[in-house]
Formats: C-alpha cells, sequence, structure tokens
C-alpha cells in the first residue's frame, strides 16, 4: 500500500510544492511509482467485483474527510484517497462483474493515460498541442477509414452520448439551411424536424432532441423486429408518413449494437431507405464499434460506409480507459456547421488545423494517445481478436442455457449480451417478474457479483454484458450459480411473507441470505 514520504508542517504548506514542473520531476516520479504499485497490489488481490459497503457506511466515510482543513501533503493524501476509493471501487477486470458496458482496459492505454495526464496537452488548438492535434488527426482518419469513409472526419469527444449530440446537431443545421433555401426560418422549421429511430435505439436521443430544442414528439419510433432491429419497410413507411403530414425528417438513427440485446440494425437495407429520401444516416456503434476490427464480424457493420456520420466508443469495444469516444463524418464540410471563432483562440488568419473548429468542447484532453499507443502495441488484430473472444463468449452461454430449466433466455444477440431469468417450472411469471430486481440486488450489496436488470417487451429481465476477453464460460457459469441459489433462497423466503410484503422486506432479505451464506463467493 502506499508510504507515507512527506508530511504537512503545522501551518498546512506541504514540505514540496504542489505542481509538477522541473523542479518536482523526481517527487513525480516517486510519487506516481508509490501510486502504481499500489494499484498493482489492489488490483492482483481484488477477489470479488467491490467491497459491498452500504451506502450508509460509504457516504459516513466520504463525510468524515474534512476537505476545508489544512493539507496533508500529497503522500498522506493519496493514501487517504485510495484507501476510500480503491477499497470501494467497482473492479471491471473481476470475471464477477457483467453488468454494463465497462471493460478491463488495455495496458498500453493505460501507461498512455498516465502520459497524457502528467503533460496535460489541450488539443483544441494547435498552439497548446502541436504534434497532439495531428496524432489524433491519424487516428480519426484510421478510424474513418475502417468505417469506409474514403474521404472521411471527425473528432474525439467524451461519450457516446456527446458523440450522438453532435451528429444530431449537425443534421439539424443541415435540415435547417435546406428549408432556408426554401423560405423558411428557423423558428419554422424546428417544430416540424422528425428523428426516426428504432424504440431500442439509446435514450440519448432523445435527450438530444430536447437539448437541440425539437418538438417533444419529435422523436417517432420506427417498428422493430422481433430482435429489436429497425423494419427498413416500416422505416420507409415512417419517412413517407412525415413528409405527407408536412413533417421534415432530419435523420434517421440506426445503432450497431442496441444496449440491451447487443444487435445490429440491417444497415444496407436503411442507407437505401435514406438515400432514397435524402435523409442524414447516423449510426450509433457505440458498442457495436469493434466490429470495425473483428476478424469473423465486420460483415455485421456491411452498409455502415453508407451512412452520413457514426459514433464509436473506444473505452468500450476497443478497452480503452473512460473517457474515449469519436464523432466520424463521411463528409468533412459537415463538421464546419460547428465553427465558431473567436480571436483570442482561432482568429480566422490561423492556418493552424485548431480542432476547436470542429468540436462542441473547447478545453479537450488528448484521449486519443490511448488507442494510438494501444494500436501500436497490439496491432488492429489484436483488438480484434479480444472482440472476437467475448462474442464467442456470448454464443457459448446462450447456447450453454438453451436447455436450463431455472433459467430462461430472452432473445439473441450480434454482440456480447446475455438476457435471461429465473423462470423454473411452477414459478409464475409474475413471481419470476418480482425477483428481477431482487436478485440483483442482493448480488450487488453482497458485493459478490454485479449483473445488470432491464426490461424486454414488458418482461423484467436480468443482464450480462460480457467485455472481459479473459472471463471464461467457467466464471460466467459461477455467476449464474451465484444468481440461481440467490434467486431460490428468494423464493423460499417469499412463502413466508404475503406476496405485498415482499418489496417491503427487500432490505432484511439482503442482510439475512447474505449472512445465512445464500450468497457465497
Amino acid at each position: 500500500m502506499l508510504s507515507a514520504r512527506s508530511v504537512a508542517p503545522a501551518h498546512g504548506t506541504p514540505t514540496a510544492p504542489a505542481l509538477l514542473t522541473g523542479a518536482t520531476a523526481g517527487a513525480y516520479a516517486s510519487t506516481l511509482h508509490a501510486v502504481v504499485d499500489d494499484v498493482a497490489a489492489r488490483v492482483a488481490a481484488v477477489d470479488q467485483p467491490w467491497s459491498g459497503a452500504s451506502r450508509a457506511h460509504l457516504a459516513a466515510l466520504v463525510d468524515a474527510t474534512d476537505l476545508d482543513g489544512p493539507g496533508v501533503g500529497t503522500d498522506t493524501a493519496l493514501r487517504e484517497t485510495a484507501d476510500l476509493y480503491a477499497t470501494h471501487a467497482v473492479w471491471f477486470h473481476h470475471p464477477a462483474y457483467t453488468a454494463h458496458l465497462n471493460c478491463p482496459v488495455a495496458l498500453p492505454a493505460v501507461g498512455a493515460e498516465a502520459l497524457l495526464a502528467a503533460i496535460n496537452t489541450s488539443v483544441d488548438t494547435y498552439d497548446q498541442s502541436t504534434v497532439a492535434t495531428l496524432m489524433e488527426r491519424r487516428v480519426v482518419a484510421w478510424t474513418a477509414g475502417r468505417v469506409g469513409y474514403v474521404a472521411g472526419d471527425g473528432v474525439l469527444t467524451s461519450g457516446g452520448t456527446q458523440s450522438n449530440l453532435h451528429a444530431l446537431f449537425l443534421a439539424r443545421e443541415r435540415t435547417v439551411e435546406r428549408a432556408a433555401r426554401d423560405g423558411l426560418g428557423r423558428s419554422a422549421v424546428l417544430p416540424r424536424l422528425r428523428v426516426l429511430a428504432a424504440g431500442s435505439s439509446h435514450f440519448s436521443v432523445a435527450r438530444s432532441a430536447l437539448l437541440l430544442g425539437l418538438a417533444d414528439d419529435a422523436v417517432v419510433r420506427v417498428e422493430a423486429d422481433a430482435d429489436g432491429r429497425v423494419v427498413p419497410a416500416a422505416l420507409a413507411a415512417a419517412v413517407d408518413a412525415a413528409h405527407a403530414a408536412g413533417e421534415v425528417v432530419m435523420a434517421v438513427v440506426a445503432t450497431a449494437g442496441t444496449t440491451d440485446r447487443g444487435c445490429v440494425d440491417p444497415l444496407a437495407a436503411v442507407a437505401d431507405v435514406c438515400d432514397a429520401a435524402d435523409v442524414w444516416l447516423h449510426v450509433d456503434a457505440a458498442y457495436g464499434c469493434g466490429l470495425l476490427v473483428s476478424p469473423t464480424r465486420r460483415h455485421l457493420l456491411d452498409g455502415i460506409e453508407r451512412s452520413r456520420s457514426v459514433t464509436v466508443d473506444y473505452h468500450k469495444a476497443f478497452f480503452q480507459p473512460v473517457s474515449a469516444s469519436a464523432l466520424l463524418v463521411r463528409e468533412r464540410a459537415d463538421l464546419e456547421r460547428v465553427a465558431h471563432h473567436a480571436d483570442y483562440l482561432n482568429p480566422r488568419e490561423n492556418a493552424e488545423p485548431n480542432q476547436v473548429d470542429v468540436s462542441l468542447q473547447t478545453t479537450r484532453r488528448f484521449d486519443a494517445l490511448k488507442l494510438w499507443t494501444t494500436l501500436r502495441a497490439l496491432g488492429p488484430g489484436g483488438v480484434g481478436a479480444m472482440v472476437d473472444a467475448v462474442c464467442d463468449l456470448a454464443a457459448q452461454v446462450h447456447a450453454d442455457l438453451a436447455d436450463d430449466p431455472d433459467l430462461r433466455v430472452l432473445g439473441r444477440t450480434d454482440l456480447s449480451t446475455v438476457l435471461f431469468r429465473y423462470e423454473p417450472p411452477g414459478l409464475s411469471a409474475a413471481h419470476a417478474d418480482r425477483l428481477v430486481p431482487l436478485v440483483r440486488r442482493v448480488l450487488f450489496e453482497s458485493g459478490r457479483a454485479v449483473v445488470a436488470k432491464t426490461v424486454l417487451d414488458g418482461v423484467p429481465c436480468l443482464k450480462l454484458t460480457l467485455l472481459n476477453p479473459t472471463v471464461t464460460l467457467a466464471d460466467v457459469r459461477h455467476v449464474l450459480d451465484l444468481v440461481r441459489t440467490t434467486a431460490q433462497a428468494l423464493v423460499e423466503r417469499d412463502e413466508l411473507l404475503h406476496d405485498d410484503d415482499v418489496a417491503a422486506h427487500a432490505a432484511d432479505l439482503v442482510a439475512s441470505l447474505a449472512t445465512a451464506g445464500a450468497v457465497t463467493r
């Protein structure tokens, strides 16, 4: 663990300067060595996804820290912080973490993270970044090439939500410009704008419509098939219906990797509809972008090159530390719709590649360095092999549960999700519904396993999101055994309670089941 090497004197001023400068380079090295050694020891010792400490206990620990007191020195502060944060962090590398779109991170990216944090480059203007801007431009061009954009461009963002917002902003501005040529002003056209998407599209699509000042009913949900994928014929009909009603379809959002099912819309067929109607097609590939480097599944993205914009989340399918996402566009001119100039930052007379001209952000981290380093270390094939590994694992789990007497699989996946619920013979559907949140809560609060819950076509279910290529089928079976054991114990406890009392007694159930050992390691 971190050891104290310096303390603060009584008056509260640290014994060594707190800033990283040439004079403190030695202190920087020793400080970071201590942090790295501590984190490495913790990672090696992790034996469950998180500590399982109660929220009340964690709140008490947080509230007990005096943020207004005198400084305690760098080493003491880091040791104290690690004991609070790292001790109770959720560890995504543990095999029993299977909940959300979080991945263990590639070692070269972690090294690059330390490098960029220390140098603290901002890639908004060239005079703050120099080679970093050029490196990001290269990473963007590489990714655009993988999409199939011959002359594409883009910019890194904080995440898929921002990338989707940026894409829809560009689509809105394109539509407003076209309406202006027909004599319609912005205020007249905004209430008529529509975004078409399946119900399985990410919630950020609806949030973006709100932020962009569109009407409350601007997002029109298009019919989907049994796997939650857009039905192209229904999309075409929705476009026609919008036009007939005097509405303007500013964009269609297709999804390459839906959050719950991990399914990919039929991109080529969707592109056919958009091309015929001259509508902006945005593909949200935040989850499915790893298919761009998959040696066996790249065909699932066929047609993505015909879109106008694409969201990719490197911090999901490329195993990068948060945050690392990008918006890509097929035509660079589309990015210019976000440009604003300020004399103090990016004056028009500058002939420099100032990326603030194409970003919704001003100050922006050099997150591209992480992917750059990962690609140099592992190669695209190395990343693609890890993508295939998690997809193969999900397929194995689906097959493994096909005939399970207790756990019923719901739906299919193109990527790495497993939707299921505890539903043995004789258990009513209503009872199975009620168990879903309780099982998740018992497992989470015990710290033994972290699974997610969702609702699929009105049916509550548990969800595994497998994004750890080191996890084995045996590891997943262990998590499923925890689910099964916990559900069985809850069913037995339900028999002692009236149905209406189960939810009210949830906290007691959690405590008693954990104490009784129903949730075991």
